[in-house]
């Protein structure tokens, strides 16, 4: 059967709501992820009998209708086994990917892009540029004016908290849009975020992975961003793009409107404090809010100084200086790297194992083949990868990351023998799927720019399967009895969680109704949450109607700012009920 015949089948299954001609389309342990197309939400359904009921019930009250997409596929796959599509509903238009197994398919993913008459302003239709304005402004004093009268004469519809990458890319599409909208963040610059980490970050995933929405990196862009240029980069983007964003504003807290619709948040703004009442607020804070300090005996006995990893700068003036790193993840290994770049003498101390991957292995093996310029030079796109990249469900997406990550392993051992050999302890997931430990918990791995080079050789000393017992006067006391003499230690220990910024700004009531933020139910030993099919409360309506969440790397913040948006400009022209 060809893409084009089984498409046929599907959209004459949900136009005659038959749920059983739907399901026997696709194979008994198929999958339907459907991204805001039929359901108003993220979700994906396992297994045809869900498949089918979910086609005879919100596919054909939306009036979904699927087609191929000419070009039908990316170069180098079967034609007849997969391919592009598109679709239409009553509301809405979008493109997918579909994988058939002979006449069934293994996996369906469909993506909304547009709301018909609502469509962004781009390339035919971008705007004139012509001024017309009744009080005679001119195109910079409108601009000046668009973040005035906030909570006097009119108030936001979507507030979002935090103006990282997360909360600019929903802004950029709640602006094309059309959609209320203001950024808050307490920072005294657009961009202060990046630029307040350790000097010497980088960015580890590479450039043709990391566009923001609408404005792409330009073609001479390093292909591994310092965090300084990154803060720039989304200081211009904010301007260019004109997105309304009042910097210097920490959110005090929200509560729910007298009326039980929307909210009240409280904000202080210089030496101003007031009160708006949005009628949506997405937190977009990221998953490094709350730095995570352990508690440990004796730490106000230590002679030296303590400090989060949050709050480390850089290794200068420390030369010679003894310094314990406690963690083994992204920020621990780059900051004891910078500490040996800088004459100090690191220890760091690893409390569980690290999932390791180098640099090349993440640009050639991992994002190379849909993000990479050999990428872009075979015609696959950003907005191509970003829906090949979605189209595998997580159960689908586990399968392939088992096979992917035991080559990398075989391929790649005499690098993982010399780690283990110093007493590194590596780990590939739980359950052997790689980097899936990122969309289940956000940490336990490495991007090796370098420093696993200095833990091999000593630079970086290391102490592994060592608990911390308690902090001296002179250093670090671990459970084996050995101290480690310290001048300084840095707590490289994590961030709390999303739902953590709920407890704190609404409060914990509503924060247990959310539950968690991040992380999906792979069903290995350990988590003891039910299967989720998408990330937790990620993009997505919550259990508090009109509390979202926005959040992940720059890649992430750039697709699903569009289906997050999506979901609020139908709110606000009535499509969907506010509730």
């Amino acid at each position: 059967m060809s893409i084009e015949t089984w498409t046929r089948a599907l959209t004459e299954a949900i136009a005659a709501r038959d749920a059983d001609a739907a399901a026997a389309l696709f194979v008994e342990d198929g999958f339907w992820r459907d991204f805001v197309a039929a359901g108003w939400t993220l979700q994906t359904l396992e297994g045809a009998a869900a498949v089918g009921a979910f086609a005879a019930g919100p596919a054909a009250d939306a009036g979904l209708r699927i087609a191929p997409e000419a070009p039908p596929l990316q170069p180098g796959t079967d034609p007849a086994q997969e391919g592009f599509v598109a679709f239409e509903t009553a509301h809405g238009h979008g493109r997918g990917y579909v994988r058939l197994a002979g006449d069934r398919a293994r996996t369906l993913m469909l993506t909304l892009e547009g709301l018909k008459g609502h469509e962004e302003p781009l390339r035919g239709r971008r705007r004139s540029g012509l001024v017309s304005d009744p009080e005679g402004r001119n195109w910079k004093e409108l601009l000046a004016a668009k973040t005035d009268g906030f909570g006097e004469t009119r108030e936001p519809y979507v507030l979002i908290v935090g103006g990282g990458q997360a909360g600019l890319a929903l802004a950029a599409r709640l602006e094309m849009q059309g959609v209320p909208y203001l950024v808050v963040d307490r920072h005294p610059k657009v961009g202060d975020q990046w630029r307040s980490r350790y000097k010497a970050l980088t960015l580890h995933d590479p450039v043709w992975y990391d566009h923001m929405p609408y404005m792409p990196f330009p073609e001479f862009w390093p292909v591994f961003t310092p965090k300084d240029k990154m803060g720039d980069w989304l200081e211009s983007y904010a301007h260019a793009l004109e997105l309304a964003v009042w910097t210097g504003t920490e959110c005090l807290g929200a509560q729910r409107a007298p009326s039980g619709e929307g909210w009240r948040v409280t904000l202080k703004r210089g030496d101003e404090t007031l009160t708006l009442s949005p009628t949506h607020l997405v937190m977009a804070v990221g998953n490094a809010g709350f730095p995570r300090l352990p508690e440990i005996p004796g730490q106000a006995e230590f002679a030296g100084v303590q400090m989060h990893s949050s709050q480390f700068a850089s290794g200068e003036g420390l030369e010679g200086r003894r310094v314990v790193v406690i963690g083994a993840n992204n920020s621990a290994h780059d900051i004891a790297a910078d500490l040996v770049a800088h004459g100090a003498k690191p220890v760091m101390i690893q409390r569980s194992s690290t999932l390791v991957i180098q640099q090349r292995t993440v640009t050639d093996v991992l994002i190379g083949a849909l993000f990479s310029q050999a990428a872009v030079d075979r015609g696959v796109t950003t907005d191509r990868a970003d829906l090949l990249l979605a189209s595998s469900p997580f159960r689908v997406q586990e399968e392939n990351s088992r096979r992917l990550w035991t080559k990398i392993r075989e391929d790649e051992a005499p690098f993982y023998d010399a780690l283990e050999a110093v007493g590194f302890k590596v780990d590939f997931g739980e359950d052997g799927t790689g980097l899936l430990k990122y969309p289940r918990t956000a940490s336990g791995y490495y991007f090796d720019v370098g420093a696993c080079a200095m833990v091999i050789d000593g630079r970086i000393g290391l102490r592994s399967g060592a608990g911390v017992a308690r902090l001296t006067a002179e250093g670090v006391e671990l459970d084996t009895g050995e101290l480690l003499p310290a001048d300084m230690i840095v707590y490289a220990t994590g961030f709390g969680a999303m739902e953590e910024w709920v407890a704190r700004l609404i409060d914990p009531a509503t924060a247990e109704r959310v539950g968690r933020c991040w992380g999906y139910g792979s069903g290995v030993r350990g988590d003891p949450g039910p299967w989720e099919g998408e990330l937790r409360n990620m993009w997505k309506p919550t259990a508090e109607p009109g509390l979202w969440f926005m959040g992940g790397n720059l890649a992430q913040s750039r697709f699903y700012s569009g289906l997050l948006g999506l979901q609020l400009k139908a709110r606000h022209i009535g499509l969907i009920p506010e509730d």
